[in-house]
């Protein structure tokens, strides 16, 4: 075989390779408890999250570690609950710690099937207890130069929400313009203000906006009424957003998560 011929072989087996779609999910894991904290349901919330198939999963409120719940609660996992929601099913995985307490930590984490190559948390905490962060992740996604993936939980107060969205906006400039951002997770955004603000940006769209004309009601899991999770793209498409509200999603969380498939 001469090398002209090997070298097409070669470049046309990589694009064939090439992955064009994604399946993301985006949960608010409430650290692995029931609504009200009423049962732990971590390994049911595993299998749950398993069932999906999704090549990335964006977490919230998922702990690092927690001593007083290790020791009372059986089945309590030996590594931190990112790593026991990844088991052998996401190679890769990426925590950003953004609440310490004297038992223990919690924050933002990301699995994904795809290697992620960088990673970093970025702390748009404002002030006050409540402590917040943007974890960023630079994923290699075979036939993509980069995929960006940002995990989001935004504050529950209005004013400090408007200020990370200017931080999170403040991250997407700095980003390729032309590569594909995925942003997902817990925006907090019951009164839509911060849903108007990045519509002033036309390089965004959020799924569920797109595709039926309203954001997805998540939130209370039994009962939804308040649109807080949302997934937004930069550079890619949207397709087949679902709400995932039947049993047993509406009694793993007090929050609904939501699936997409992202087309690069």
């Amino acid at each position: 075989m001469s090398v002209e011929s090997d070298t097409s072989n070669t470049a046309t087996a990589r694009q064939a390779a090439a992955i064009k779609r994604l399946r993301v999910l985006t949960v608010n894991t409430h650290k692995g408890f029931t609504a009200f904290n009423r049962r732990f349901i971590l390994p049911e919330l595993r299998e749950a999250v398993r069932s999906t198939r999704a090549d990335i999963v964006f977490l919230q409120e998922v702990l690092g570690s927690h001593d007083r719940h290790a020791a009372r609660y059986a089945g309590w996992p030996q590594t931190s609950q990112y790593e026991f929601l990844a088991d052998s099913m996401w190679s890769d995985f990426a925590y950003g710690r953004n609440a310490v307490y004297p038992d223990g930590h919690h924050g933002n984490a990301l699995l994904s099937k795809y290697p992620i190559i960088e990673h970093r948390n970025l702390d748009v905490s404002i002030t006050g207890p409540e402590r917040r962060g943007l974890l960023h992740c630079v994923l290699d996604v075979p036939g993509q130069s980069e995929v960006h993936a940002i995990c989001v939980h935004l504050s529950l107060l209005e004013s400090h929400r408007q200020k990370q969205l200017q931080l999170l906006r403040r991250l997407l400039d700095s980003l390729p313009a032309d590569a594909p951002v995925i942003i997902a997770g817990d925006f907090n955004d019951w009164k839509l203000r911060g849903n108007r603000t990045l519509n002033l940006h036309r390089d965004l769209h959020e799924a569920f906006e797109r595709h039926h004309g309203l954001l997805a009601r998540t939130y209370p899991a039994r009962l939804p009424l308040l649109r807080l999770d949302r997934i937004y793209l930069r550079n890619a498409n949207s397709h087949a957003p679902q709400i995932l509200g039947n049993k047993p999603w509406s009694h793993l969380s007090d929050h609904l998560p939501l699936a997409v498939e992202v087309q690069l």
